[in-house]
């Protein structure tokens, strides 16, 4: 590190080579000691709150993926998730820290790497941006089609949009270093004077090419996505189809509205501080002043707020989402479905009725059971009668179905009766071939 500082003499010779970043090194000689607490804090709660909304969405998509529904939007919109929860994890409390401190005390490694990751996210965020305009324009267009999608076109995809970003911001690493300022330590981009004509055309088309190009293509798709929301179709499950995909281009489309909102301003004070850099490593004197503290701060803020308006748009506005949010809840907090009210019918009765069986029906049931009781055995030894000793078995047997049945038939006794005692005739006879069989034996 001593290398890298050297002394102030050497810093000052070259001042015309020093561009300072738009971070904490630019105002901290010029903001008062307050914004030392108030900053952080709001940082801090920016990034509690971002993190468990980003985790929420992701590990929804996740579980949707896992699930089998796997489709190119979703994919994108996991990766948005994925850049927002880095920026929140790695930039935000390195940022955070810097505001409180005075000085740069985050040693060389951070200062190499900071804005360089940080932007690197931003880009990633606005290509995705684009991608998922595209994604949506093609699935509107015809949303009764089913489209297969392999999970190695989806990573090819993702792997160039993080390729594309991690190299277009290469510059913002190559040239960071410490220095010392009269008291403390600033990053800032040092540019060598063999670097300085490639700068001064970076500093133009690095905006044009990661936030006016994207987004304006994701503008573009949208409203010809708008245009194939706006045919109506006579079939009730195209109309459903068709509901459907108004509701997920409102939801890119508000992603889209998000990011551009909220990341102007910083590409407003991107633009105003490297102007005045490259005026005065020209040698010519600015005709302007430094951005306002006020608007330089608010750009950095509205930047990290972006990463947790994002979940929030894909929490609130997709239907898909609130209720697998429901359903993750339940989960976590181990809460069942409560069970559905019984409906009033034909076997579920609204008012409770005493029933009230015969004795006789009564004591068949708890027969049948094999379940008697001592007041059922009452009931039935006072019901019978108890049985003669001289009675034959039949008519012991006729006696007990006709006190089951509680009705005695006299046409069934007398032919019991004739039967046992043989008294029938032949032309009375119910049961004839009885008697022709016994005969033939005979």
């Amino acid at each position: 590190m001593d290398k890298l500082v050297g002394n102030s003499t050497a810093v000052e010779n070259s001042s015309s080579n020093k561009w300072p970043f738009n971070g904490p090194g630019l105002f901290h000689h010029r903001d008062p000691g307050e914004l030392r607490v108030l900053v952080p804090a709001i940082l801090g709660v920016i990034c509690v709150l971002g993190v468990a909304c980003n985790l929420t969405a992701m590990v929804i998509l996740f579980s949707n993926a896992h699930r089998g529904k796997l489709s190119l939007i979703n994919s994108l919109i996991f990766n948005l998730m994925f850049a927002d929860l880095l920026v929140l994890m790695f930039a935000v409390p390195f940022r955070a820290v810097s505001y409180s401190r005075s000085s740069w005390s985050l040693g060389w490694t951070v200062c190499k790497t900071a804005d360089w990751f940080l932007q690197s996210c931003m880009v990633a965020k606005s290509l995705t941006v684009a991608f998922m305009a595209k994604a949506c324009s093609q699935y509107v267009s015809n949303p009764t089609r089913q489209v297969s999608i392999h999970l190695g076109s989806i990573l090819v995809v993702l792997l160039f949009i993080w390729l594309s970003a991690c190299s277009v911001t290469i510059p913002l690493w190559l040239f960071a270093e410490l220095r010392r300022d009269v008291r403390r330590l600033a990053c800032v981009l040092m540019l060598p004077p063999e670097a300085r004509d490639f700068m001064s055309v970076y500093v133009k088309a690095y905006p044009l090419g990661v936030y006016c190009a994207p987004l304006g293509f994701a503008l573009m798709y949208f409203w010809k996505a708008y245009g194939h929301c706006q045919r109506r179709s006579t079939k009730s499950q195209n109309l459903r189809t068709q509901i459907r995909s108004r509701r997920l281009t409102l939801m890119l489309f508000c992603l889209t509205l998000a990011m551009a909102v909220l990341w102007l301003p910083q590409w407003v004070v991107w633009l105003w501080e490297r102007h005045l850099a490259e005026k005065e490593t020209q040698g010519a004197q600015p005709l302007s002043a430094s951005p306002p503290l006020f608007l330089a701060l608010s750009a950095q803020l509205l930047t990290f707020t972006l990463s947790l308006v994002n979940p929030l748009i894909v929490l609130f506005l997709s239907e898909e989402f609130r209720e697998s949010y429901r359903g993750l809840w339940r989960r976590l907090t181990l809460r069942k479905q409560p069970p559905p009210k019984p409906k009033p019918g034909p076997h579920n009765p609204t008012s409770l009725q005493s029933p009230c069986p015969r004795p006789e029906t009564s004591g068949q049931l708890r027969e049948e059971k094999g379940l008697p009781t001592s007041s059922s055995k009452e009931i039935s030894s006072e019901a019978q009668p108890p049985p003669e000793q001289g009675k034959p078995r039949g008519e012991k047997e006729a006696d007990r179905a006709s006190l089951k049945d509680g009705i005695v038939l006299p046409d069934v006794e007398q032919f019991w009766q004739d039967r046992e005692t043989g008294l029938q005739t032949d032309e009375n006879d119910p049961v004839p071939w009885e008697n022709q069989t016994q005969e033939a034996e005979k």
